[in-house]
C-alpha cells in the first residue's frame, strides 16, 4: 500500500527543453560535447559544493567570449511553462491527506531563483509538500542510492510503500533497486495529473 509519493520536479511538473538545452548550449559555447571538467562542474554545482560564484567564475573563465549574464540565460534556457492543471493536482492530492507528498529534485540555486522569478505560485507548490528537497541544498544528486536512503529514513518511510515518479531512468533504476515503486514517466505522452488512471494498480 502506498503511504509516500516521491515527485521529481523538472519534467513532471515544470516543462523543461532538456534536447533544446544542449543544442543551445553548444552553439552559444561553439563546442560539440561537454568536457568532463564542465560535467563535473555542473555535478558539483547541484550538490551545492561550489557557490553560484565559483559556477559562474569557471564558465566565464574558460568561454571568455561570453558574459555572466549571456551564460545565466544559456544555463537557464531549458526551464519552460509550468502547466496550472499540475498544481491543481498537487493541490487536491495534499487536500485528501490520504499520501505523504515528497519533492525530490536535483536542482540548483540560479535554476531555482529562476523559477521563482518566473513562476509566480511556486510558494503555494512548495507547501503542498511534506519534504522538499533539493539536491543543491542537501549536497546529494539523483541517481545515486545516498539521496534515496536520506529520504527513507528522514521521513522514517518503508521503500514498498513508496512511489517514486521521475523522467530519468538512471534516477528510476536507483529507486527500484532500494525496492520503491517506479513511474518513469514520459513527458511527451503521460501527464502526473493521470497518476491514477495511468498507475491505477498500486492505489
Amino acid at each position: 500500500m502506498i503511504k509516500a509519493i516521491i515527485f521529481d520536479f523538472g519534467n513532471v511538473f515544470i516543462n523543461l527543453d532538456i534536447e533544446g538545452a544542449i543544442k543551445h548550449t553548444f552553439n552559444q559555447f561553439k563546442i560539440d560535447s561537454l568536457s568532463e571538467e564542465m560535467t563535473a562542474f555542473n555535478s558539483f554545482y547541484e550538490q551545492g559544493l561550489i557557490s553560484t560564484e565559483e559556477f559562474i567564475e569557471f564558465y566565464v573563465e574558460n568561454f571568455p567570449n561570453i558574459s555572466s549574464e549571456e551564460l545565466i540565460d544559456i544555463w537557464n534556457f531549458m526551464l519552460k511553462d509550468f502547466p496550472k492543471h499540475r498544481l491543481e493536482f498537487l493541490k487536491d492530492l495534499k487536500t485528501s491527506a490520504k499520501y505523504k507528498l515528497i519533492l525530490l529534485s536535483n536542482t540548483n540555486e540560479l535554476h531555482i531563483d529562476f523559477i521563482k522569478r518566473n513562476i509566480p505560485f511556486y510558494d503555494e507548490f512548495k507547501n503542498y509538500f511534506d519534504a522538499f528537497y533539493l539536491s543543491h541544498e542537501i549536497n546529494l544528486r539523483k541517481p545515486n542510492r545516498d539521496i534515496f536512503n536520506f529520504v527513507l529514513n528522514e521521513n522514517k518511510l518503508n521503500a514498498n510503500e513508496c512511489l517514486f515518479i521521475d523522467d530519468n531512468e538512471d534516477n528510476c533504476n536507483t529507486s527500484k533497486s532500494l525496492g520503491i515503486e517506479t513511474w518513469h514517466i514520459h513527458p511527451g505522452t503521460e501527464d502526473v495529473s493521470n497518476l491514477f488512471k495511468i498507475k491505477k494498480g498500486l492505489f
